[in-house]
């Protein structure tokens, strides 16, 4: 029997012997345990889910297939931290096996729904926002029209700086709609390309503008090629980065303030609405004052921004970006640890 197949799925699959031990392991079942599945080959499951003597009792009982198909809620421990899942264990009659463990992290379902529900909310406000765009421009170039030909009539130099002030203040949110407006129907010039590229370009930029900032570079030199636009992955890491630097910036702490551009990759990603087996992780860190809880959950919304002379654009476009490439972007904060993760499929989407 082929079981290479499990290798596909996100959820963690233990195939057990009759002693209910750990046969098989798939890829999910590695990331999920923190050891290769050679380590797992042979150990107890119920010790791996952590359980005590009742629950050992119980689980051998269900993969002997006293209860069909076993359904429990526990906690596992991941990496030192423990993580609740829901177990379910089924008997595999007339197969090498005795039974089937599939543990799904409860965490992935909830992440999964909130990708959905944020992708459905961020297009309705988006198109929203750029009817409302539309509607504003053209009174604007109106405006703008009107003022320079007053401008032109005005002798004395006092009344043509109000004119001047019109002119520019008509420009200023001229440039704001089209920020709306931009990426809407634009369709990406992907390359191949490697992440690292994007992230020194931030880094060099972001040192250049924001000199009190310590930026320090955590990457992972194995990270492979991906095929995406150079120039909106860039804005939206910039976005990002800049983002953090002005917080730092606005609100120092007693530390010196530091920012980390940080690679990984990952594997089996739940993403909205489809599975990737393979995805770049992009963070940027920093040990600034952190997100106010009241903004975390609309942080991507558009005009959303904890700033005083924020506008609540960067961050929303930079989440079109990302989503663009099928991929998200999130926010993990508390005082004295911000990070955002752009997670972008190593595949096409």
């Amino acid at each position: 029997m082929d079981v290479s197949a499990y290798d596909l799925l996100s959820t963690a699959v233990l195939l057990l012997d009759h002693q209910g031990c750990v046969d098989y392991a798939n890829t999910a079942a590695e990331e999920l345990f923190g050891n290769s599945r050679r380590v797992l080959l042979g150990e107890s499951a119920a010790r791996l889910l952590g359980g005590d003597d009742a629950l050992q009792a119980r689980f051998m009982e269900a993969v002997a297939g006293k209860f069909g198909i076993l359904r429990q809620p526990l906690s596992v421990n991941r990496q030192g931290v423990q993580v609740p899942v829901n177990v379910a264990v089924v008997p595999l009659p007339g197969t090498p096996w005795a039974a089937l463990v599939e543990v799904r992290i409860i965490e992935q379902h909830m992440l999964l729904e909130r990708h959905q529900q944020l992708s459905k909310e961020l297009a309705a406000q988006r198109e929203t926002l750029r009817n409302l765009a539309h509607e504003v421009k053209n009174p604007l170039g109106g405006i703008r029209g009107a003022a320079q030909l007053l401008d032109a009539e005005l002798d004395r130099h006092g009344l043509r700086e109000y004119t001047g002030v019109i002119i520019a203040e008509a420009d200023r949110l001229a440039h704001l709609v089209d920020r709306l407006i931009a990426p809407q129907g634009a369709s990406l010039q992907k390359r191949r390309l490697n992440i690292h590229e994007i992230c020194e370009r931030v880094r060099m930029l972001i040192c250049a503008e924001f000199t009190a900032i310590t930026v320090e570079r955590d990457y992972d030199a194995s990270m492979p090629e991906l095929s995406a636009d150079f120039s909106r992955l860039l804005q939206a890491m910039l976005n990002v980065a800049r983002n953090a630097a002005q917080a730092l910036t606005e609100h120092p702490g007693q530390q010196r303030p530091h920012l980390i551009l940080r690679t990984r990759v990952a594997r089996q990603v739940l993403l909205a609405g489809y599975q990737a087996r393979l995805a770049v992780v992009v963070s940027v860190i920093d040990n600034g004052p952190g997100v106010p809880p009241e903004l975390l959950d609309k942080l991507f919304h558009p005009l959303v921004t904890g700033r005083a002379k924020g506008t609540g654009l960067g961050l929303s476009l930079a989440q079109e970006f990302v989503q663009q490439h099928g991929g998200i972007l999130e926010c993990d904060s508390r005082p004295g640890h911000t990070e955002f993760r752009m997670i972008l499929p190593l595949e096409p989407t």
